[in-house]
């Protein structure tokens, strides 16, 4: 195991949160608040919660490139320390769920999948990355999924999720990169947080092994703890729950 969240880099004084009413984007925006973060971007499509000290809740969507930036720019005279992406999708709203096989593939449904997984957070990095400073340290993060992972794939299936997430992983490395040549304490990077209790492991939780379910709240507060010991040497990597770097 990584001693990544073992060593306390500072909680940021504020925060982002896009899809924070998601079941973990809500644990984080709440854990957040916790640990004493005093202004908190709470980011969900209606834009009405959280609400209260020390939120301060935005509306956007992910497929509708207009809503981001205008999102952001209304952290343009105070940016947020830490930025972070929880939103993402399994199962479509239309119930349509991970393709088994190459023979349900559908160019409309994968469409759907990339915009939401992948092209949605690319543009919220877009926005976002250029109003973070170059002399101190802020974090970009992502919440991506071990299944992403091209040479950890031993099962297949799930298309269009798992090249989603690859390709996210991917974009997060090429920012990394790209923003690391003049920003040398920013972190870039992904999180995988577990099998969570979520709408969107709901369908799929009957086969999994006792144990292995983490509830919102835990999972927010692992990945913050990995998102507070994480280095500028660790940018554009994706780092799982317990801080251990997952392969590509």
């Amino acid at each position: 195991m990584s001693d990544v969240g073992n060593e306390t880099r500072g909680w940021p004084r504020s925060a982002a949160v896009f899809g924070s009413t998601g079941s973990i984007g809500e644990a984080l925006c709440r854990k957040l608040a916790a640990k004493g973060c005093e202004k908190i971007f709470a980011g969900s499509r209606a834009g009405f919660e959280p609400n209260g000290t020390p939120f301060s809740p935005f509306a956007f969507d992910l497929m509708d490139e207009p809503s981001i930036q205008a999102a952001v720019d209304t952290m343009r005279e105070a940016p947020p320390e830490w930025v972070i992406v929880g939103s993402g999708v399994l199962t479509l709203p239309d119930g349509t769920g991970p393709e088994r096989t190459y023979k349900r593939l559908s160019p409309e449904q994968m469409a759907e999948v990339f915009a939401i997984n992948t092209i949605g957070p690319a543009l919220i990095a877009k926005h976002i990355l250029p109003l973070m400073p170059r002399n101190k340290r802020f974090v970009f993060a992502a919440l991506s999924a071990r299944v992403g992972s091209i040479s950890d794939n031993g099962l297949g299936g799930w298309h269009s999720y798992r090249a989603s997430k690859a390709a996210l992983n991917m974009l997060l490395k090429n920012f990394a990169l790209e923003i690391g040549r003049t920003h040398k304490q920013g972190v870039v990077m992904g999180l995988h947080p577990g099998t969570v209790d979520s709408a969107l492991s709901q369908p799929f939780q009957s086969n999994l092994p006792e144990g292995q379910l983490i509830e919102p709240a835990e999972a927010a507060e692992n990945l913050l703890g990995v998102l507070a010991g994480a280095a500028p040497e660790q940018s554009g990597q994706v780092l799982d729950w317990k801080g251990e770097v997952l392969p590509w």
